[in-house]
C-alpha cells in the first residue's frame, strides 16, 4: 500500500475543462473560512463552525498538506477535495488493516448545482488512479445527503454497508479501479 504522504505534494496543477485542482495558497484563506462557517455546507458535516473561531485558528496558508486539492474556478477557490486515510477507529472499512484512502469534498454553496463537484472529483480520481494504481478508494456520506449519494454513484462508488455514526445513517462505498477501466473501454 503506497502512502499519500510519500507522494510529492502538491502535484502539478490538474486542469479540467473549467477548473484547476492545485495546492493551497494564502489567497485561499477567506474561502476556507467561508466553507467551514457555512450553515449550508455544514448541514451534513456536523454544522458550521463559528467564524470568529475560524478567523483565529485558520493559518495564513490553510490546507497545505498531502491529499488536499483546492478547486479553483477562474482564479478563485470554490471548494476542496481531500484524499485522506480513513481512521481505523471509525466504522466502515474494506481492508482488515483499515486505513483506506477516502475521498472527501466541500464546495461553497454558490458553486452547487453546476457540475463542479463531479468534474473536480473525477479529475482527482484520475490523478489518484495514476498515482496509486490498484488502491481502492472509499467514500462515506449521510444517506440523507441526496446530492452526495448521486455523485457517489456517478463516480463509480458501490455500497459496502450502512451504519450509524454522528447521530445519522451513513452510506459507505468503495470504488475499485477495475470498474473504471471497464467503463472507459
Amino acid at each position: 500500500m503506497t502512502d499519500l504522504g510519500a507522494v510529492a505534494w502538491p502535484p502539478a496543477p490538474i486542469r479540467t475543462d473549467r477548473l484547476v485542482l492545485r495546492g493551497s495558497e494564502a489567497r485561499d484563506r477567506t474561502a476556507f473560512i467561508e466553507l467551514f462557517a457555512s450553515p449550508e455546507v455544514g448541514t451534513y458535516l456536523g454544522g458550521p463552525r463559528p467564524r470568529a473561531e475560524l478567523e483565529r485558528a485558520v493559518p495564513e496558508v490553510p490546507g497545505r498538506r498531502p491529499g488536499l486539492f483546492v478547486v479553483d474556478l477562474d482564479g478563485a477557490m470554490i471548494g476542496m477535495i481531500t484524499l485522506d486515510r480513513r481512521d481505523a477507529e471509525r466504522p466502515g472499512h474494506v481492508r482488515p488493516d483499515a486505513g483506506e484512502p477516502e475521498l472527501g469534498y466541500m464546495f461553497l454553496p454558490q458553486a452547487w448545482g453546476r457540475g463542479y463537484a463531479a468534474e473536480a472529483c473525477a479529475a482527482a480520481l484520475g490523478w489518484f488512479t495514476d498515482t496509486l494504481p490498484g488502491e481502492p478508494l472509499v467514500l462515506c456520506t449521510q444517506t440523507a445527503n441526496d446530492r452526495a449519494m448521486r455523485l457517489a454513484a456517478k463516480l463509480g462508488f458501490t455500497e459496502v454497508e450502512r451504519f450509524e455514526e454522528y447521530g445519522a445513517e451513513q452510506w459507505f462505498g468503495v470504488r475499485s479501479q477495475e470498474p473504471e477501466r471497464k467503463r472507459r473501454a
